[in-house]
């Protein structure tokens, strides 16, 4: 008999759990981050930005719908069991996360829209104007973070935010 899928599994077309959630910033490697993580849910009410909530088994996630991430370490400092853990010495980046965009992206579609740019705090997202006065968005993935604030503004949700090896134009 199949396992019983969740709703959210459901509603996101995931029905074999099989996508990777998106943890927190800084988060350890997930093969050892479901064993060390408690559950204890103390990163949600730390990140100010209310992205982090309780997801699959009450691990906790990123919702970028909710908006992008600043890249405190809010939930860093309040990780006990060091599921998040940020050296400044080494200095290491918060995830492999870059922003992707898909062929329903309006600009790409001759639509004047410009709000995933007008949000991107590295610049990483600018307009090439091309003849016919139609501008192409251009993802500048060196400087692209992964934060999610351009997915939040999308207003028609042509933008994902994937793991670097699944970057690319999407179907």
């Amino acid at each position: 008999m199949p396992e019983k899928i969740s709703r959210m599994q459901f509603l996101s077309g995931d029905y074999r759990a099989s996508r990777a959630p998106v943890r927190p910033p800084w988060a350890i490697p997930e093969n050892l981050f479901a064993d060390t993580c408690t559950r204890c849910g103390d990163c949600i009410p730390a990140c100010p930005e209310g992205l982090i909530t309780k997801g699959r088994g009450g691990f906790p996630v990123l919702d970028f719908k909710r908006g992008g991430c600043d890249f405190c370490r809010e939930c860093v400092s309040s990780c006990q069991p060091r599921a998040l853990t940020y050296d400044p010495v080494t200095d290491p980046p918060p995830w492999d996360l870059k922003a992707t965009f898909l062929n329903s992206c309006l600009s790409l579609n001759s639509v004047v829209c410009r709000s995933c740019g007008e949000v991107c705090d590295t610049q990483a997202i600018r307009y090439e104007l091309r003849t016919g006065g139609n501008a192409l968005v251009i993802l500048d993935q060196e400087r692209c973070t992964g934060c999610g604030l351009c997915f939040a503004v999308c207003p028609n949700g042509s933008i994902k935010i994937l793991p670097t090896g699944s970057r690319g134009l999407a179907a």
